[in-house]
């Protein structure tokens, strides 16, 4: 990994991995490739054409822009890693709510990639794909429920619990060791931990997307982005 990213010793966390300028690089040019394919090569694009393909890559790029934004509004902020964010997962859930399942993980796939370039923390390249690549892209499992009556409820249900699978390992494969200092076996531990924040996040989130004006709101947006 000398190449893309360089070793930090870290007495007291262990040591992790900083990206490079090439390492940057090739992440950022990797998430432009994905946002891209995501929109240009969707159903949308073979059914309505290019101009469905523009509107596509215009408000995934915008959801997230949201998505990156409120994730850095931290209501609570974990210990050891991890937040109650201000709502940032319901963004990324909404573009496979909008553009199904293949748009949708391509994207939230893409946001995973923004968000490591952004606030990077690897011990090793599996923690950081389960992390990174696959926990962030897994928000885009909301596509499953595109069709679906209430398939945004659905959706974002999906994507959480997507993302909670894959946090969950890699609490429980990389980050295991903390679970005795709390009493826990580590698949307890990373249970408990994640379930913690992502649990509540979710809760806040459904509490809010369910009140009548909101899902008018949000249903006149999901037209726009379908130029329905």
């Amino acid at each position: 990994m000398s190449i893309f990213a360089k070793e930090i010793v870290d007495g007291e966390w262990g040591n992790y991995f900083e990206l490079t300028g090439m390492g940057y690089g090739v992440l950022i040019t990797v998430l432009i490739v994905l946002l891209l394919a995501a929109c240009f090569l969707s159903g949308q694009k073979e059914e309505k054409g290019i101009k469905s393909g523009t509107r596509q890559l215009v408000f995934s790029s915008m959801a997230m822009a949201l998505g990156m934004v409120t994730s850095m509004i931290k209501v609570i902020d974990m210990p050891m890693g991890g937040s109650v964010t201000f709502f940032s997962m319901f963004f990324i859930c909404l573009i496979g709510y909008w553009y199904g399942l293949r748009g949708g993980l391509m994207a939230a796939a893409a946001y995973g990639i923004l968000q490591l370039v952004v606030d990077p923390y690897m011990i090793s390249i599996p923690q950081m794909l389960t992390d990174y690549l696959f926990a962030f892209g897994a928000l885009g499992l909301s596509g499953i429920f595109a069709k679906a009556k209430h398939g945004m409820i659905k959706g974002y249900l999906a994507g959480v619990l997507g993302r909670y699978f894959f946090t969950f390992l890699s609490g429980m494969i990389f980050f295991g060791s903390y679970a005795s200092g709390y009493h826990m076996t580590a698949p307890v531990y990373s249970l408990v931990y994640n379930g913690a924040y992502i649990g509540l996040e979710a809760l806040l989130t459904l509490m809010i997307a369910v009140l009548p004006p909101v899902n008018k709101g949000l249903a006149r947006i999901r037209a726009m982005a379908l130029g329905d």
